[in-house]
């Protein structure tokens, strides 16, 4: 048996070489933006998933992934339009729904994205009062998402939601907010302290007008009182009697006859 060739060998590891460069096989959530010397191929270049062959040494293919990317955005120093010093930071969610674009119209998507969240994130927080950073979070959410998303737009990046996750306040702040809580606090405590006083008072007043209409009615509250009493305590209590129970027992006994 001769030996094979040196030349074949090299050839057949040539043809190896190449057809590793021409097959690619992309995910499902991932997308190939190929270009032909230097031109996209077809409308928009955009191949995938599956096999993907290429013409090696004249097509060059760009992976692009189609899932969404968490973006925390690091602390910015913020002042806010009622001079407060602040650090905030945000997350960002957002993914590519064009690959073309997201490769030919901006060198970098990522850091892009990356870098509009944050100067956004310092405008719209800047234009913002302390009280709506932390009561209205939703509305500020909102509207830092249809910023940043008119922004990417036209890199084909699409941005679907946006959370200022944490706002550091100073120390000076934090206090005053807390006395100014407690003070809160204090202020509805009286009023609901005030609030039962003036129910109760009303409650009695009626409750009077009640008894003084219906001196039976007074008579069976003082004898309930005295039950109540001689219940909950053992020892002797001595209590005056109003006349007006033995005005009956005095009439009875001076209609008796006399002997």
């Amino acid at each position: 048996m001769q030996d094979v060739p040196v030349v074949l060998i090299v050839i057949i590891g040539l043809a190896i070489i190449i057809l590793a460069n021409a097959i690619r096989i992309l995910r499902e959530y991932e997308r190939g933006v190929v270009f032909r010397l230097g031109r996209l191929v077809g409308r928009d270049g955009v191949r995938g998933p599956g096999i993907i062959l290429l013409i090696p040494l004249i097509d060059k293919m760009v992976r692009v992934s189609l899932r969404t990317v968490v973006h925390d955005v690091p602390p910015q120093d913020i002042i806010t339009q009622d001079n407060v010093s602040l650090k905030v930071n945000a997350v960002v969610y957002f993914r590519v729904i064009h690959p073309q674009k997201a490769i030919v119209h901006v060198e970098n998507y990522l850091a892009a994205t990356s870098q509009i969240s944050q100067t956004t994130l310092r405008s719209v927080l800047g234009q913002s009062e302390l009280d709506d950073l932390l009561s209205q979070r939703d509305k500020i959410n909102l509207k830092l998402q249809q910023i940043i998303d008119a922004h990417t737009d036209p890199w084909g990046v699409k941005v679907t939601n946006v959370e200022v996750k944490q706002i550091d306040l100073p120390q000076e702040m934090q206090r005053a907010m807390a006395k100014q809580a407690e003070a809160e606090r204090e202020r509805r405590s009286k009023v609901i302290s005030a609030e039962g006083e003036f129910q109760a008072s009303q409650r009695l007043a009626d409750a009077a007008k009640i008894l003084a209409g219906e001196p039976s009615a007074l008579t069976l509250r003082y004898l309930q009182t005295l039950r109540e009493i001689a219940t909950e305590n053992n020892s002797t209590t001595i209590f005056p009697v109003p006349i007006d129970l033995l005005k009956p027992f005095l009439k009875a006994e001076s209609r008796l006859p006399t002997t």
